[in-house]
């Protein structure tokens, strides 16, 4: 059975044991030697894996380990630029007679699933307006299958099985509670737009059912979930017959999330709602992102540089 997780290995020490293999090349060095660099992960996060000095022989058999595969590795902890990353010196296709579960190579969301879906759809169903809930119930409804194990991005935030639902529950969850504060706030608009706003990425993203992504689809490339999602809600509403202003704000809300040009939102948030949306998005992002970077950090110490936080370290608190 697997005894050695990403966020536990300490640098200098040498294990073997399984992982999924979430990337695979092979490169050539600075010296003219080609090597083969990997993303490896489990439940517990990834890591940068290299193997120098390949083989002739064996370059086949590693030319072959593609993402989605699982592996079994002999291997030692370096740090390379503030960061571990494994010296890979065997690595093998796992088969039949290898022990361990498949869960445990898996990196997923804390909650299960059907309880996340459960919550989301329970406070979709809360909502006073008839026309914001047949609209979310309806999209939520039919994607059902694939949100129980589609991740939140292909990379960083929430990528990972059921990461798409864990981060709209937590905003959800977040959202309530500001418009209890802010009481100027519509709590239907709001929560409308937490469960719209990510929607497409289950189109932009490829997945398996692990919640594995090897990257983006063509539609997902060459457009974004931000304008399949504008697209889908006006299409949607015109088809729930759903009067103008709403349409507009609930499309608004999708395209402005990202608040910058630079992030992929031609225009910044132009009411309450959608400031709130963008602040409930980042804010579940920050958060996620410091708490997967102190994994295996002792406390007193600094993790590793982050650079979806700006390549911040962060501090784990010793209380």
């Amino acid at each position: 059975m697997k005894k050695h997780y990403i966020a536990e290995l300490k640098t200098g020490e040498e294990f073997a044991d399984y992982f999924l293999v979430k990337s695979s090349d092979i490169r050539v060095g600075g010296n003219g030697k080609q090597y083969l660099d990997l993303t490896l992960a489990d439940s517990s996060g990834e890591i940068s894996a290299k193997k120098w000095d390949i083989d002739e022989g064996e370059l086949p058999r590693l030319q072959a380990l593609k993402e989605g595969l699982t592996v079994a590795v002999k291997a030692d902890v370096k740090e390379w630029k503030g960061s571990k990353q494994l010296r890979i010196m065997k690595i093998r296709e796992t088969n039949v007679g290898d022990m361990f579960e498949l869960r445990d190579l898996v990196k997923a969301a804390p909650e299960p699933s059907e309880e996340m879906y459960d919550y989301i759809i329970s406070r979709i169903s809360a909502f006073e307006d008839q026309e914001l809930k047949e609209l979310c119930l309806g999209l939520y409804q039919e994607n059902k299958e694939r949100l129980m194990y589609y991740p939140a991005a292909a990379s960083n935030h929430h990528a990972e099985y059921g990461g798409l639902l864990y981060h709209v529950k937590r905003m959800m969850m977040m959202g309530e509670r500001a418009c209890q504060v802010y009481t100027n706030l519509s709590r239907d608009l709001l929560l409308a737009g937490v469960a719209i706003h990510d929607i497409e990425k289950l189109n932009e993203i490829i997945s398996d059912k692990n919640g594995i992504s090897p990257g983006y689809s063509l539609e997902g490339n060459m457009l974004g979930h931000i304008v399949q999602g504008v697209t889908l809600i006006h299409e949607r509403c015109e088809k729930l017959g759903i009067g103008e202003e709403k349409t507009i704000l609930l499309e608004h809300m999708v395209l402005s999330h990202h608040y910058e040009p630079e992030f992929g939102s031609p225009k910044k948030p132009l009411f309450p709602e959608a400031e709130m949306l963008h602040y409930l998005d980042m804010v579940d992002a920050k958060m996620f992102d410091m708490e997967e970077s102190l994994n295996g950090v002792e406390p007193g110490e600094f993790g590793p540089k982050v650079w979806t936080l700006d390549n911040r370290r962060i501090y784990k608190r010793t209380f």
